[in-house]
C-alpha cells in the first residue's frame, strides 16, 4: 500500500504530520447551527479535518422491535433499538455540503463514513476527498468496492474486523487498483477502557499490512491518542462536542474543544521530540561535548616527575587527553613543569 498520498489539500503520510480529524457524530443533537460551532470549534482546536457520517435510519437497519435490533446491555444506549438511536444520531444531508463548504472556507478538509451506496453517490456530488469505512461497514463488500474503484483514499476502522475482514476488505482495494489505504486502530467501545486500547497493535498492522496506521480514539482523555503517535500513527480521530454535559448519542466520549486542543498540541510537541531514527547528536549537543571528562593535571608536577593518580585526574570539561589513555600515562614522566589545571597533552609527557 502507499506510504504517502493526499486527502484534499494535506499530504497523509510517513514523512507528514499526524492528520488529526474531528468526529463530529452526533453531537450536532440536530441543531445545524451547533453542528457549524463544533466545526469553528475544530479549526480553533487545530484539527486537520472534520469527519460526518452519512446515513439515515432507513439506510442503515429496519424499523423493527425484533430482539436482535434491540441494543445490547452493557452500552451507553442501553433500552433502545438500532432504528430509534440513528433517528437520534443521523445528520441530516442537507446540511452535510454546507459543513464541509465551512470547513474547507476555514482552511480543513472534510470527509465522511458511507453506510450504504446511495450515501456513496450523494457524497460523490459533495466532491470529498476521502472515505471512512466504519469497522461495523467492512464487511460490506459492495460499498468497499464501489469505492475503492473512485480512487480516493480510503480510512478502515478495524474495532470489530477479525484479521480476515481486514484482508478481504484490501484485496478488494487493490483488486481495483486503489493502494490509498489507512488502517485505524480501534476498539468499539464507547468510552473504551484504556486496559482494551492494546496500543502496541498499531506496528503490527503496519508491518502484517504494509500500510499506514493511525487511531480512532474512544478513551477518555488526550493520553491515548498521543501515545498512538510514537509508535507509528499517522492519522488520529476523536469525537468532538461543545460539552459533554450538553447531552446526545455520543456525548459522553467526545472531547471538549479544550481538551482536543491540549491533544492536538500533544501530538505537535511529540512530533518534535520524535526526531529521528539515525543516532546523531545535535550541533548544541557536539558543541556541549566539550564539556565532558577528560585528563588534567590536578597538582603541580615537576620536570621529570612521574604521572600519578595523585597529579592526574578524570575531570570536566574535554580539553585534555582522552580518558582512555588513562592507566598507558601513568607512570610517565612530565618533559617539564606542568602546573594544576593543565589540560594533559601527549607533547607534555615522555
Amino acid at each position: 500500500m502507499n506510504k504517502s498520498f493526499q486527502i484534499g489539500t494535506r499530504r497523509v503520510g510517513e514523512d507528514a504530520p499526524v492528520f488529526i480529524v474531528a468526529e463530529l457524530s452526533a453531537n450536532h443533537n440536530q441543531d445545524y447551527n451547533r453542528a457549524l460551532e463544533i466545526v469553528h470549534a475544530a479549526k480553533e482546536a487545530g484539527a486537520d479535518a472534520v469527519k460526518l457520517q452519512t446515513y439515515t435510519a432507513d439506510t442503515i437497519t429496519l424499523d423493527c422491535d425484533d430482539d436482535c435490533f434491540q441494543i445490547k446491555e452493557g452500552t451507553i444506549w442501553d433500552g433502545t433499538t438500532l432504528y430509534k438511536l440513528y433517528q437520534q444520531a443521523y445528520t441530516p444531508w442537507e446540511w452535510q455540503p454546507k459543513l464541509m463548504e465551512a470547513a474547507n472556507r476555514l482552511g480543513m478538509e472534510c470527509f465522511s463514513s458511507p453506510f450504504d451506496l446511495t450515501s456513496v453517490d450523494f457524497l460523490e456530488e459533495m466532491h470529498v476527498p476521502a472515505y471512512k469505512i466504519a469497522s461495523y461497514e467492512i464487511n460490506d463488500i459492495p460499498m468497499i468496492r464501489k469505492i475503492a474503484r473512485l480512487k480516493k483514499p480510503i480510512i478502515f476502522a478495524t474495532g470489530i474486523a477479525y484479521p480476515e475482514d481486514i484482508e478481504r476488505a484490501l484485496s478488494v482495494c487493490r483488486e481495483e487498483g486503489n493502494e490509498d489505504v489507512i488502517l485505524l486502530k480501534c476498539v468499539s467501545s464507547y468510552p473504551t477502557p484504556y486496559e482494551a486500547v492494546n496500543l502496541r497493535v498499531i506496528p503490527t498492522l503496519q508491518k502484517t499490512y504494509d500500510c499506514l496506521t493511525g487511531i480512532s480514539d474512544h478513551t477518555m482523555g488526550t493520553i491515548v491518542s498521543a501515545g498512538a503517535v510514537p509508535l507509528g500513527a499517522k492519522m488520529v480521530e476523536k469525537h468532538l462536542t461543545l460539552k459533554r454535559s450538553d447531552g446526545g448519542p455520543d456525548s459522553a466520549f467526545s472531547m471538549e474543544p479544550a481538551e482536543f486542543k491540549q491533544m492536538v498540541d500533544e501530538i505537535r510537541i511529540l512530533e518534535k521530540a520524535l526526531g529521528s531514527s539515525e543516532y546523531v547528536l545535535t550541533d548544541t549537543q557536539k558543541l556541549e561535548h566539550g564539556g565532558s571528562r577528560s585528563l588534567f593535571v590536578v597538582k603541580d608536577i615537576a620536570a621529570g616527575e612521574a604521572l600519578t593518580s595523585e597529579n592526574i585526574r578524570s575531570i570536566r570539561p574535554g580539553c585534555g587527553l582522552h580518558t582512555m589513555y588513562y592507566e598507558e600515562v601513568l607512570g610517565r614522566k612530565a618533559k617539564h613543569f606542568l602546573k594544576k589545571g593543565t589540560p594533559l597533552a601527549w607533547d607534555l609527557i615522555d
